[in-house]
């Protein structure tokens, strides 16, 4: 059996089973949690090569709360310390805290902290603790605690589809947000192929789905839309040839490979997508995966082309 990427997240029969998220406090409006939405008070430590950390810069930039919330982005490459505070091109050190390394953020909020480093965190600068390092948790947040704070507030989160955006984000984490990883992190035949074909089932079905609607959901894109998003522009440069979910190209599906240039030309998105960051801290990170640590040129996509979906409901 093949080197785990993560020892500790790796199942007997060579499957990937990514860690719980340890601090899930939650910020709210009124303050009823203990952590109240103030601004200024709370400070983003983010990866532009991550997709769950995406997520939030992607919903902070959608609604406008960069005056209100901080954001600190760490160095792409990540070793065997972990996240690092650096300055380089498109991150930085680290102006809250002068932490060398994200690591020193966990055993601030907990000492007896031993588990894998992860991004995004939410960081309370009033109690210089992790609020949460739960990316569920954090957009959630962000789209439905800051409100007051917001300067072109958007609903990602609407009541009359609640129900279907929870299913969808379960469905879309567990076979292809997760799943790609699942895939990638594999380490006997059997789990890999198990985690592929589920990542292409979903997409084939999704393609199916988006034949009909410009969206998932609704006449604009939800939460659930950008959940997909940051999985699908990472695809073609590094989940197809990295962790070899290599059936299709997201550029050989007509109506996700339009949604997908749909999604990225809305005003502010295409800034918080970093490829350089994306394949840079794939391919030289994994070592286990890729040893020589080269970083390839390809591919080349045209992300600005018209999408081709205005006249879809």
């Amino acid at each position: 059996m093949a080197k785990a990427q993560f020892p500790a997240e790796q199942a007997l029969d060579g499957a990937f089973v990514r860690q719980k998220d340890v601090f899930c406090d939650w910020v709210s409006a009124d303050g009823h949690t203990g952590c109240k939405a103030e601004p200024g008070r709370y400070h983003l430590y983010v990866s532009l090569a991550c997709p769950w950390a995406s997520r939030i810069v992607i919903v902070r930039a959608l609604l406008g709360l960069e005056d209100a919330i901080g954001m600190t982005v760490v160095d792409p490459i990540r070793d065997e310390r972990g996240w690092a505070f650096r300055d380089g091109p498109g991150y930085s050190r680290d102006p809250i805290n002068g932490f060398a390394f994200l690591r020193e953020a966990y055993l601030a909020t907990d000492p007896s902290y031993r588990q894998r480093v992860t991004v995004p965190v939410l960081w309370d600068t009033k109690n210089k603790r992790i609020v949460s390092n739960n990316d569920d948790d954090i957009m959630r947040m962000l789209e439905t605690e800051f409100n007051a704070f917001a300067k072109h507030w958007i609903d990602l989160y609407p009541t009359s589809y609640r129900q279907e955006i929870d299913e969808f984000n379960e469905w879309i984490f567990q076979t292809v947000n997760d799943g790609v990883y699942r895939a990638g992190f594999a380490t006997s035949q059997a789990a890999y192929e198990r985690a592929a074909r589920r990542v292409f089932e979903t997409l084939d079905e999704l393609e199916e789905r988006l034949s009909a609607r410009r969206y998932l959901f609704a006449s604009m894109p939800l939460e659930t839309d950008w959940r997909l998003f940051v999985t699908l522009v990472r695809f073609d440069p590094v989940y197809y040839v990295h962790f070899k979910c290599n059936v299709r190209l997201i550029a050989q599906y007509p109506n996700l490979f339009g949604y997908l240039r749909d999604l990225y030309q809305i005003s502010g998105i295409a800034a918080t997508v970093n490829f350089d960051h994306i394949k840079r801290h794939y391919y030289v990170t994994h070592d286990d995966i890729n040893p020589t640590g080269l970083v390839p040129i390809g591919p080349s996509q045209d992300l600005l082309a018209p999408p081709g979906r205005e006249s879809l409901p």
